[in-house]
Protein backbone atom coordinates (compact mmCIF):
# COMPACT_ATOMS: atom_id res chain seq x y z
CA UNK A 1 0.00 0.00 0.00
CA UNK A 2 1.34 3.47 -0.57
CA UNK A 3 2.70 5.78 2.07
CA UNK A 4 0.17 8.64 2.40
CA UNK A 5 1.12 12.15 3.44
CA UNK A 6 -0.11 12.27 7.72
CA UNK A 7 -0.51 16.25 7.24
CA UNK A 8 1.26 18.92 5.28
CA UNK A 9 1.18 22.35 7.19
CA UNK A 10 3.87 24.55 5.53
CA UNK A 11 3.02 28.27 7.44
CA UNK A 12 6.61 29.16 7.04
CA UNK A 13 6.63 30.20 3.45
CA UNK A 14 4.55 32.27 1.56
CA UNK A 15 1.15 29.84 0.95
CA UNK A 16 0.08 26.61 2.07
CA UNK A 17 -0.33 23.84 0.10
CA UNK A 18 -3.26 23.36 -2.10
CA UNK A 19 -6.07 20.96 -0.10
CA UNK A 20 -4.77 17.35 -0.04
CA UNK A 21 -1.82 14.94 0.11
CA UNK A 22 1.34 15.62 -0.92
CA UNK A 23 -0.17 18.69 -3.66
CA UNK A 24 2.09 20.98 -4.38
CA UNK A 25 2.96 24.08 -2.70
CA UNK A 26 3.40 28.11 -4.43
CA UNK A 27 5.54 30.68 -2.89
CA UNK A 28 5.30 33.82 -3.47
CA UNK A 29 8.50 35.80 -3.40
CA UNK A 30 7.16 38.98 -3.52
CA UNK A 31 9.25 42.18 -3.49
CA UNK A 32 6.52 44.60 -2.95
CA UNK A 33 8.10 46.52 -5.28
CA UNK A 34 7.35 47.34 -9.15
CA UNK A 35 8.46 44.94 -11.90
CA UNK A 36 7.55 41.65 -13.91
CA UNK A 37 6.20 38.51 -11.83
CA UNK A 38 8.01 35.18 -13.17
CA UNK A 39 6.59 31.93 -12.49
CA UNK A 40 9.58 29.24 -11.66
CA UNK A 41 8.24 25.63 -12.06
CA UNK A 42 10.96 22.78 -10.71
CA UNK A 43 10.01 19.05 -9.48
CA UNK A 44 7.38 17.55 -12.58
CA UNK A 45 9.04 14.87 -12.69
CA UNK A 46 10.58 13.04 -9.54
CA UNK A 47 13.84 11.85 -11.13
CA UNK A 48 15.27 15.17 -11.96
CA UNK A 49 16.57 16.34 -8.39
CA UNK A 50 18.60 19.74 -9.76
CA UNK A 51 15.15 21.30 -10.85
CA UNK A 52 13.71 20.56 -7.72
CA UNK A 53 17.04 21.48 -6.01
CA UNK A 54 17.08 24.56 -7.84
CA UNK A 55 13.56 25.42 -7.23
CA UNK A 56 13.58 25.18 -3.31
CA UNK A 57 17.00 27.44 -2.68
CA UNK A 58 15.18 30.01 -4.52
CA UNK A 59 12.30 29.37 -2.03
CA UNK A 60 14.53 29.47 1.45
CA UNK A 61 18.00 31.64 0.35
CA UNK A 62 16.94 34.44 -2.11
CA UNK A 63 15.71 38.05 -1.43
CA UNK A 64 13.50 39.56 -4.74
CA UNK A 65 14.39 43.32 -4.25
CA UNK A 66 12.36 44.52 -7.13
CA UNK A 67 9.08 42.72 -8.95
CA UNK A 68 7.67 39.23 -7.64
CA UNK A 69 9.38 36.14 -8.58
CA UNK A 70 6.46 32.58 -7.80
CA UNK A 71 8.08 29.14 -7.58
CA UNK A 72 6.64 25.96 -7.10
CA UNK A 73 9.43 23.82 -6.17
CA UNK A 74 7.58 20.37 -5.85
CA UNK A 75 4.74 19.99 -8.90
CA UNK A 76 4.73 16.24 -8.66
CA UNK A 77 5.94 15.63 -5.30
CA UNK A 78 4.63 12.22 -5.37
CA UNK A 79 6.79 11.28 -7.78
CA UNK A 80 9.75 13.24 -6.22
CA UNK A 81 9.70 10.99 -3.13
CA UNK A 82 9.56 8.14 -5.36
CA UNK A 83 12.15 8.88 -7.49
CA UNK A 84 10.36 8.53 -10.52
CA UNK A 85 9.94 10.02 -13.83
CA UNK A 86 5.81 10.08 -12.82
CA UNK A 87 3.64 7.55 -11.01
CA UNK A 88 0.92 7.95 -13.45
CA UNK A 89 2.70 8.98 -16.28
CA UNK A 90 4.78 11.97 -17.36
CA UNK A 91 2.89 14.66 -15.96
CA UNK A 92 4.48 17.02 -18.35
CA UNK A 93 2.42 15.76 -21.20
CA UNK A 94 -0.66 16.18 -19.82
CA UNK A 95 -1.06 20.18 -21.07
CA UNK A 96 -3.37 19.07 -24.26
CA UNK A 97 -6.07 17.36 -23.36
CA UNK A 98 -6.42 15.18 -20.39
CA UNK A 99 -9.34 12.85 -18.53
CA UNK A 100 -11.02 14.35 -15.55
CA UNK A 101 -10.68 11.00 -14.30
CA UNK A 102 -6.86 10.98 -14.45
CA UNK A 103 -5.62 11.00 -10.85
CA UNK A 104 -3.16 14.26 -11.41
CA UNK A 105 -6.52 16.37 -13.40
CA UNK A 106 -6.58 18.88 -10.23
CA UNK A 107 -2.73 19.31 -10.26
CA UNK A 108 -2.64 20.25 -13.76
CA UNK A 109 -5.92 22.11 -13.54
CA UNK A 110 -4.56 24.35 -10.48
CA UNK A 111 -1.13 24.68 -12.34
CA UNK A 112 -3.04 26.02 -15.47
CA UNK A 113 -4.44 28.63 -13.06
CA UNK A 114 -1.31 30.07 -11.89
CA UNK A 115 0.47 29.93 -15.06
CA UNK A 116 -2.79 32.02 -16.71
CA UNK A 117 -2.72 34.67 -14.03
CA UNK A 118 -2.59 38.04 -15.35
CA UNK A 119 0.20 38.84 -13.12
CA UNK A 120 2.74 35.81 -14.40
CA UNK A 121 4.68 37.94 -16.71
CA UNK A 122 6.75 34.60 -17.83
CA UNK A 123 7.90 31.09 -16.79
CA UNK A 124 10.59 28.87 -16.15
CA UNK A 125 10.09 25.18 -15.85
CA UNK A 126 12.88 23.19 -14.66
CA UNK A 127 14.17 20.21 -15.44
CA UNK A 128 17.13 17.37 -16.29
CA UNK A 129 18.00 15.62 -19.00
CA UNK A 130 20.48 12.73 -20.39
CA UNK A 131 24.02 13.65 -21.54
CA UNK A 132 24.52 17.38 -23.18
CA UNK A 133 22.58 18.76 -25.76
CA UNK A 134 24.78 19.70 -28.73
CA UNK A 135 23.52 20.61 -32.57
CA UNK A 136 25.86 19.15 -34.13
CA UNK A 137 26.84 15.16 -33.49
CA UNK A 138 30.30 14.88 -30.91
CA UNK A 139 28.89 11.72 -29.42
CA UNK A 140 26.18 9.22 -28.50
CA UNK A 141 26.09 11.39 -25.11
CA UNK A 142 26.71 14.70 -26.76
CA UNK A 143 23.89 15.23 -29.71
CA UNK A 144 21.34 16.80 -31.26
CA UNK A 145 19.16 13.89 -29.43
CA UNK A 146 20.23 14.76 -25.88
CA UNK A 147 18.01 17.37 -23.58
CA UNK A 148 21.10 18.25 -21.18
CA UNK A 149 22.65 21.81 -20.07
CA UNK A 150 20.17 22.94 -23.09
CA UNK A 151 17.34 26.28 -22.86
CA UNK A 152 14.10 25.20 -24.64
CA UNK A 153 12.62 27.33 -26.44
CA UNK A 154 9.29 25.94 -28.41
CA UNK A 155 9.62 28.86 -31.10
CA UNK A 156 11.62 31.85 -31.95
CA UNK A 157 9.13 34.42 -30.23
CA UNK A 158 5.92 35.30 -28.58
CA UNK A 159 4.43 38.37 -30.85
CA UNK A 160 2.92 40.95 -28.48
CA UNK A 161 3.90 39.39 -25.11
CA UNK A 162 6.67 41.03 -23.08
CA UNK A 163 9.71 39.12 -23.02
CA UNK A 164 8.40 37.52 -26.13
CA UNK A 165 11.89 37.42 -27.74
CA UNK A 166 12.16 33.58 -26.94
CA UNK A 167 15.33 33.24 -29.22
CA UNK A 168 17.23 36.59 -27.99
CA UNK A 169 16.50 35.91 -24.10
CA UNK A 170 17.64 32.09 -24.47
CA UNK A 171 20.56 32.58 -26.25
CA UNK A 172 21.71 35.76 -23.74
CA UNK A 173 21.60 32.83 -20.79
CA UNK A 174 23.00 30.38 -22.66
CA UNK A 175 25.83 32.95 -23.28
CA UNK A 176 25.67 34.11 -19.53
CA UNK A 177 26.29 30.49 -17.88
CA UNK A 178 28.47 29.61 -20.27
CA UNK A 179 30.88 32.07 -18.46
CA UNK A 180 31.03 29.92 -15.11
CA UNK A 181 31.80 26.55 -16.96
CA UNK A 182 33.35 23.37 -15.00
CA UNK A 183 34.35 22.23 -17.93
CA UNK A 184 33.65 22.65 -21.59
CA UNK A 185 31.42 19.54 -21.99
CA UNK A 186 28.89 21.62 -19.78
CA UNK A 187 28.57 24.25 -22.19
CA UNK A 188 25.02 25.35 -22.84
CA UNK A 189 22.82 25.88 -26.57
CA UNK A 190 19.43 27.08 -27.12
CA UNK A 191 17.56 24.15 -28.37
CA UNK A 192 14.45 25.39 -30.39
CA UNK A 193 11.81 22.12 -30.96
CA UNK A 194 9.61 24.25 -33.12
CA UNK A 195 6.64 22.81 -31.96
CA UNK A 196 3.96 24.70 -33.93
CA UNK A 197 6.25 24.52 -36.95
CA UNK A 198 7.34 20.86 -37.23
CA UNK A 199 4.88 17.57 -37.98
CA UNK A 200 7.23 15.30 -35.98
CA UNK A 201 7.22 13.31 -33.16
CA UNK A 202 8.84 15.35 -31.07
CA UNK A 203 7.06 18.30 -31.98
CA UNK A 204 3.46 16.41 -31.26
CA UNK A 205 5.28 15.18 -27.34
CA UNK A 206 6.41 18.84 -26.86
CA UNK A 207 2.81 19.90 -28.04
CA UNK A 208 1.70 18.45 -24.55
CA UNK A 209 4.18 19.98 -22.28
CA UNK A 210 3.70 22.96 -19.84
CA UNK A 211 5.91 25.53 -21.88
CA UNK A 212 3.72 25.41 -24.74
CA UNK A 213 0.63 25.54 -22.95
CA UNK A 214 2.19 28.80 -21.44
CA UNK A 215 2.89 29.65 -24.95
CA UNK A 216 -0.33 29.01 -26.31
CA UNK A 217 -2.37 31.51 -23.57
CA UNK A 218 0.47 34.29 -24.59
CA UNK A 219 3.04 33.55 -21.63
CA UNK A 220 6.93 33.41 -22.31
CA UNK A 221 8.26 30.28 -21.12
CA UNK A 222 11.08 28.34 -21.59
CA UNK A 223 12.81 24.94 -20.26
CA UNK A 224 15.81 24.75 -18.54
CA UNK A 225 17.99 21.40 -18.48
CA UNK A 226 20.49 20.36 -16.15
CA UNK A 227 22.42 17.20 -17.00
CA UNK A 228 21.49 13.92 -15.20
CA UNK A 229 25.18 12.62 -15.91
CA UNK A 230 26.44 15.43 -13.23
CA UNK A 231 25.88 15.88 -9.67
CA UNK A 232 22.59 17.44 -8.81
CA UNK A 233 24.50 19.95 -6.85
CA UNK A 234 26.53 20.79 -9.93
CA UNK A 235 22.82 20.50 -12.00
CA UNK A 236 21.40 23.05 -9.41
CA UNK A 237 24.64 25.64 -10.18
CA UNK A 238 24.02 25.31 -13.75
CA UNK A 239 20.43 26.04 -13.20
CA UNK A 240 21.07 29.03 -11.34
CA UNK A 241 23.36 30.54 -13.17
CA UNK A 242 20.18 30.04 -16.11
CA UNK A 243 17.99 31.53 -13.52
CA UNK A 244 19.67 34.42 -12.50
CA UNK A 245 20.61 35.22 -16.03
CA UNK A 246 16.55 35.56 -17.02
CA UNK A 247 15.98 37.57 -13.78
CA UNK A 248 18.45 40.11 -14.89
CA UNK A 249 17.19 40.55 -18.15
CA UNK A 250 13.67 40.78 -17.13
CA UNK A 251 14.81 43.69 -14.76
CA UNK A 252 14.36 41.60 -11.60
CA UNK A 253 16.75 42.49 -8.63
CA UNK A 254 17.78 40.12 -6.08
CA UNK A 255 20.29 38.99 -3.51
CA UNK A 256 21.72 35.40 -2.60
CA UNK A 257 22.67 33.82 1.06
CA UNK A 258 25.50 32.47 -0.39
CA UNK A 259 28.38 32.53 -3.30
CA UNK A 260 27.48 30.45 -6.28
CA UNK A 261 29.65 27.67 -6.92
CA UNK A 262 28.78 23.85 -6.78
CA UNK A 263 29.90 23.46 -2.99
CA UNK A 264 28.37 26.55 -1.52
CA UNK A 265 25.14 25.12 -3.18
CA UNK A 266 24.85 21.52 -1.57
CA UNK A 267 25.76 23.53 1.73
CA UNK A 268 22.85 26.10 1.41
CA UNK A 269 20.51 22.96 0.64
CA UNK A 270 21.79 20.83 3.27
CA UNK A 271 21.23 24.23 5.59
CA UNK A 272 17.19 23.56 5.43
CA UNK A 273 17.17 19.76 6.26
CA UNK A 274 15.50 20.26 9.67
CA UNK A 275 11.58 20.03 10.77
CA UNK A 276 9.97 21.38 13.52
CA UNK A 277 6.63 19.97 15.21
CA UNK A 278 3.95 21.16 17.36
CA UNK A 279 4.75 25.02 17.63
CA UNK A 280 8.28 24.22 17.76
CA UNK A 281 7.77 22.06 20.52
CA UNK A 282 10.44 19.40 18.83
CA UNK A 283 12.92 20.22 16.64
CA UNK A 284 15.22 18.47 14.88
CA UNK A 285 17.95 19.49 12.39
CA UNK A 286 18.33 16.63 10.01
CA UNK A 287 21.46 17.21 8.24
CA UNK A 288 23.28 14.16 9.35
CA UNK A 289 20.87 11.87 10.61
CA UNK A 290 21.04 8.28 11.99
CA UNK A 291 19.05 6.21 9.64
CA UNK A 292 16.33 5.84 12.69
CA UNK A 293 15.58 7.68 15.32
CA UNK A 294 13.50 6.62 18.36
CA UNK A 295 10.57 7.31 20.49
CA UNK A 296 10.23 11.36 18.99
CA UNK A 297 7.56 12.72 21.88
CA UNK A 298 4.54 13.68 19.24
CA UNK A 299 1.52 15.04 20.51
CA UNK A 300 -1.22 12.31 21.69
CA UNK A 301 -4.24 11.89 19.92
CA UNK A 302 -3.81 14.77 17.56
CA UNK A 303 -2.89 14.80 13.46
CA UNK A 304 0.92 15.61 13.17
CA UNK A 305 1.45 19.32 12.93
CA UNK A 306 5.25 19.59 11.23
CA UNK A 307 7.07 22.54 9.64
CA UNK A 308 9.89 20.79 7.16
CA UNK A 309 13.07 23.27 6.59
CA UNK A 310 12.92 23.37 3.18
CA UNK A 311 9.68 23.05 0.76
CA UNK A 312 11.16 20.06 -1.00
CA UNK A 313 10.65 18.23 2.23
CA UNK A 314 7.59 15.93 3.68
CA UNK A 315 6.98 12.95 6.18
CA UNK A 316 4.88 9.98 4.99
CA UNK A 317 4.13 7.64 6.80
CA UNK A 318 5.37 3.59 7.11
CA UNK A 319 3.37 1.25 9.16
CA UNK A 320 3.88 2.87 12.58
CA UNK A 321 6.99 5.13 11.91
CA UNK A 322 6.90 8.10 9.72
CA UNK A 323 9.67 8.66 6.90
CA UNK A 324 11.03 11.93 6.18
CA UNK A 325 12.09 13.05 2.85
CA UNK A 326 14.23 15.59 1.18
CA UNK A 327 13.30 15.30 -2.41
CA UNK A 328 13.73 11.76 -3.28
CA UNK A 329 16.17 11.11 -0.27
CA UNK A 330 14.93 9.18 2.71
CA UNK A 331 17.04 10.96 5.30
CA UNK A 332 15.74 9.44 8.14
CA UNK A 333 12.91 7.31 9.94
CA UNK A 334 11.05 8.48 12.96
CA UNK A 335 9.83 6.23 15.71
CA UNK A 336 7.25 8.12 17.57
CA UNK A 337 6.06 7.96 21.31
CA UNK A 338 2.95 9.91 22.21
CA UNK A 339 2.51 12.00 24.99
CA UNK A 340 0.21 14.53 26.28
CA UNK A 341 1.41 18.08 26.21
CA UNK A 342 2.08 20.50 28.84
CA UNK A 343 1.63 24.46 27.97
CA UNK A 344 2.83 25.73 31.10
CA UNK A 345 6.62 25.84 29.97
CA UNK A 346 8.22 27.06 26.71
CA UNK A 347 12.07 27.86 27.78
CA UNK A 348 14.10 26.57 30.57
CA UNK A 349 17.09 28.00 32.01
CA UNK A 350 20.79 26.39 31.39
CA UNK A 351 23.93 27.12 32.09
CA UNK A 352 26.18 26.36 28.77
CA UNK A 353 30.17 26.80 29.26
CA UNK A 354 29.57 28.28 31.97
CA UNK A 355 27.25 31.09 30.71
CA UNK A 356 23.72 31.14 32.51
CA UNK A 357 20.98 31.80 29.58
CA UNK A 358 17.16 30.88 29.19
CA UNK A 359 16.89 28.64 25.85
CA UNK A 360 13.41 28.14 24.12
CA UNK A 361 12.21 25.24 23.09
CA UNK A 362 12.94 23.79 19.55
CA UNK A 363 16.52 25.66 19.84
CA UNK A 364 19.78 24.51 19.32
CA UNK A 365 22.78 25.21 21.88
CA UNK A 366 25.89 24.93 20.73
CA UNK A 367 27.92 23.08 23.50
CA UNK A 368 32.17 23.13 23.68
CA UNK A 369 32.70 21.07 27.05
CA UNK A 370 29.35 21.05 29.41
CA UNK A 371 26.45 21.98 29.96
CA UNK A 372 23.58 22.19 32.88
CA UNK A 373 20.09 22.45 32.99
CA UNK A 374 18.81 24.43 35.78
CA UNK A 375 16.47 21.70 38.43
CA UNK A 376 12.97 22.61 39.11
CA UNK A 377 10.95 20.55 41.38
CA UNK A 378 8.15 20.53 38.94
CA UNK A 379 9.76 19.96 35.81
CA UNK A 380 12.07 16.58 35.03
CA UNK A 381 14.77 16.46 32.22
CA UNK A 382 15.67 13.70 30.66
CA UNK A 383 18.71 13.43 28.23
CA UNK A 384 18.38 10.86 25.82
CA UNK A 385 21.34 8.66 26.26
CA UNK A 386 22.92 9.87 29.60
CA UNK A 387 25.06 7.15 30.64
CA UNK A 388 25.40 6.82 34.28
CA UNK A 389 22.75 5.17 36.16
CA UNK A 390 20.69 6.36 39.61
CA UNK A 391 19.46 9.54 37.77
CA UNK A 392 15.26 9.70 37.12
CA UNK A 393 15.95 13.67 36.61
CA UNK A 394 19.21 15.23 34.65
CA UNK A 395 18.23 18.60 35.93
CA UNK A 396 21.16 19.90 38.02
CA UNK A 397 23.65 17.96 36.12
CA UNK A 398 26.81 19.03 34.29
CA UNK A 399 26.68 17.05 31.46
CA UNK A 400 29.26 16.49 29.15
CA UNK A 401 30.06 14.31 25.42
CA UNK A 402 31.64 11.67 27.42
CA UNK A 403 28.79 11.16 29.49
CA UNK A 404 26.08 10.17 26.46
CA UNK A 405 25.95 7.38 24.41
CA UNK A 406 26.88 8.08 21.00
CA UNK A 407 24.00 5.64 19.72
CA UNK A 408 21.36 7.74 21.28
CA UNK A 409 22.48 11.47 19.11
CA UNK A 410 20.11 12.67 16.52
CA UNK A 411 23.71 12.58 14.17
CA UNK A 412 25.67 10.37 12.85
CA UNK A 413 28.97 11.83 14.03
CA UNK A 414 27.43 11.64 18.16
CA UNK A 415 27.70 15.26 18.64
CA UNK A 416 23.90 16.36 18.79
CA UNK A 417 21.31 15.13 21.31
CA UNK A 418 18.08 15.83 22.59
CA UNK A 419 17.02 17.64 25.66
CA UNK A 420 13.56 16.94 27.00
CA UNK A 421 11.10 18.83 29.27
CA UNK A 422 8.48 17.09 31.45
CA UNK A 423 5.76 17.74 33.82
CA UNK A 424 4.75 14.55 35.41
CA UNK A 425 3.91 11.96 33.03
CA UNK A 426 3.11 15.49 29.91
CA UNK A 427 6.39 16.50 27.42
CA UNK A 428 6.88 20.33 27.89
CA UNK A 429 9.13 20.62 25.33
CA UNK A 430 12.98 19.68 23.64
CA UNK A 431 16.24 21.91 23.37
CA UNK A 432 19.05 20.07 21.23
CA UNK A 433 22.50 20.47 22.56
CA UNK A 434 25.29 20.28 19.83
CA UNK A 435 28.94 19.40 20.57
CA UNK A 436 31.05 20.95 18.64
CA UNK A 437 33.29 19.03 16.44
CA UNK A 438 36.88 20.00 18.09
CA UNK A 439 35.34 19.13 21.76
CA UNK A 440 36.14 15.05 21.15
CA UNK A 441 39.73 16.19 20.33
CA UNK A 442 40.42 18.20 23.49
CA UNK A 443 38.41 15.67 25.37
CA UNK A 444 40.91 13.25 24.32
CA UNK A 445 43.73 15.21 25.69
CA UNK A 446 42.24 15.90 28.77
CA UNK A 447 41.80 12.34 29.30
CA UNK A 448 44.80 11.58 28.43
CA UNK A 449 46.42 14.19 30.96
CA UNK A 450 44.37 12.98 33.81
CA UNK A 451 45.48 9.44 33.22
CA UNK A 452 49.29 10.21 33.17
CA UNK A 453 49.44 12.35 35.89
CA UNK A 454 47.20 9.15 38.08
CA UNK A 455 50.08 7.17 36.58
CA UNK A 456 52.80 9.22 38.33
CA UNK A 457 50.83 9.56 41.60
CA UNK A 458 51.05 6.41 41.33
CA UNK A 459 54.09 5.81 40.64
CA UNK A 460 53.57 3.41 37.52
CA UNK A 461 55.47 5.18 35.32
CA UNK A 462 58.64 3.96 36.88
CA UNK A 463 58.33 0.62 35.75
CA UNK A 464 59.39 1.76 32.47
CA UNK A 465 62.93 2.62 33.40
Amino acid sequence: MRSILIALLLSAFASTAFGGNLDFTLHKLDSGRPGPTVLVVGGIQGDEPGGFYTAALLVSHYKIKTGAVWVVPNLNFLSIIHNSRGMHGDMNRKFADLDPKDPEYAAIQKIKAIITDKRVDAVLHLHDGWGYYSPTYVSDWQCPARWGQSVIIDQTSVPGARFGDLQALAQKAVDDANQHLYEELHAYHVKNTHTHDLNNETAKEMSKTLTYFAINHGKPAFGIEGSKNITPFMSAYYHLAVVESFLNSFGIEFERTFPLDTKQVAEALQSNVDVSFFDNKVYLDLRNARARLRYIPLKKGSAVEYRPGSPIMALVSADKSLRVYFGNKNVTELDPQYFDYDTSLDAVPMTIDGTRRTVPFGSVVNVAGSFVVEPNHDYRVNVIGYAKPGHDDEGGLTIRRDDLKAGYSVDKDGSIYRVEVYKGDKFCGMILAAFQPDEAPRMAKARNDKLLTRLKTSGALELGR
